[in-house]
C-alpha cells in the first residue's frame, strides 16, 4: 500500500535536486517517497502552479530550476508537448488547428 504523500514532502526531496545536473526521475522520487509515479508527476503540477519552478524532462527528471534557462527549457518542452496534444485534437476532430486555437480562446 502506498503512502499519502503531500507537496511538502516533495518538496522537502526536490530541494536537495537543484539544477538540471542534479535530476531526479519520477520513478526514483516515487521509490523515495512511497508512492505511485503518477502520483509524483500530480504533485509536480501542484507545485508547479503554486509558482514552485519544479523544471523537468525525460533526458533529466525533475529539478528545481537554477537558472532561468532551465525555467525557459522547460516551458518549451511543456508548450512542445501542449501543441502536440492539440495537433491531434485537431486531427480528431478533423479540423484545422487554427479553427481549433479560436475555440479555446476565453471570452474577454
Amino acid at each position: 500500500m502506498s503512502a499519502v504523500v503531500n507537496k511538502h514532502q516533495l518538496l522537502a526531496v526536490l530541494q536537495r535536486h537543484e539544477g538540471a545536473g542534479q535530476g531526479i526521475g519520477a520513478a526514483q522520487l516515487a521509490a523515495l517517497l512511497g508512492c505511485p509515479a503518477r502520483t509524483v508527476r500530480d504533485l509536480v503540477t501542484e507545485l508547479r502552479m503554486g509558482g514552485v519552478a519544479v523544471c523537468g524532462h525525460p533526458a533529466t527528471g525533475y529539478f528545481i530550476a537554477k537558472t532561468p534557462e532551465e525555467v525557459e527549457r522547460t516551458c518549451r518542452f511543456l508548450r512542445d508537448r501542449a501543441m502536440t496534444s492539440l495537433v491531434l485534437e485537431s486531427k480528431l476532430r478533423g479540423l484545422p488547428l487554427a479553427d481549433l486555437l479560436g475555440q479555446l480562446r476565453l471570452p474577454t
